[in-house]
């Protein structure tokens, strides 16, 4: 495909399969020569509450969120190493600020939080920078799967438009990041506020989600 002058292909990848993240790499290789930029963005979230979830609600969530980030960069940092390239890991506020709820979908994005951070300090050295990026609420199809990792057309989204970034204006902003080598991007405005906020007094956003009963959204109905 091709468009503005740029090129681009599409691999079918599912990142929970052992071999699918490197058969993309392969491809990318094959078709551009290098790999110099990864983004490990898959990812969806399982709500509810704790004692209605089970192991498996949490593992499914893992095998996703966090496993396969680690598949994405196993895949790829051989040819980003070679290029002194550019990895990012898509997290979320989520991982700064965890809401009732939405613990699987938190720990898991507090998870890649964590292995964003230890792998920058690893690949310093060599040259390969490591962009965490924390969006809040982009537009996107995230709030419309369910726990099982189904997407739900009919389901209507709950967040206020007024919030939602989208997704053209968020990407710009991520790309502007890892372009720069950033730690860090926090994406939205609120985004930003809260994960500030959070860093600064966390008794705060403590009282102000246990006064005000602030909740994750609820599961997409089959």
């Amino acid at each position: 495909m091709t468009a503005a002058g740029a090129r681009a292909i599409a691999v079918r990848c599912d990142v929970t399969v052992d071999g699918d993240p490197e058969r993309a790499v392969a491809a990318a290789r094959e078709r551009f020569g290098v790999v110099d930029v990864v983004v490990a963005n898959a990812g969806f979230g399982v709500v509810g509450p704790v004692a209605l979830l089970t192991l498996d609600d949490y593992r499914r969530q893992f095998e996703t969120n966090v496993f396969g980030v680690l598949r994405t960069v196993y895949a790829a940092l051989p040819d980003v190493r070679r290029r002194r390239g550019r990895i990012a890991i898509i997290g979320s506020v989520s991982g700064h600020i965890a809401t009732p709820g939405s613990s699987p979908y938190a720990m898991s994005k507090f998870a890649v939080r964590a292995l964003a951070e230890a792998l920058g300090h690893e690949l310093f050295r060599s040259g390969v920078s490591v962009t965490l990026v924390s969006p809040g609420f982009v537009a996107s199809e995230i709030r419309r799967v369910d726990n099982e990792g189904v997407l739900r057309d009919h389901t209507r989204d709950t967040v206020p438009k007024f919030l939602i970034m989208p997704t053209d204006r968020a990407a710009r902003q991520i790309v502007r990041a890892i372009a720069r080598r950033r730690r860090e991007v926090v994406v939205t405005g609120h985004g930003k506020f809260f994960v500030f906020v959070h860093r600064h007094a966390p008794w705060f956003t403590s009282a102000v989600i246990r006064t005000f009963g602030v909740r994750s959204r609820g599961e997409p109905k089959r």
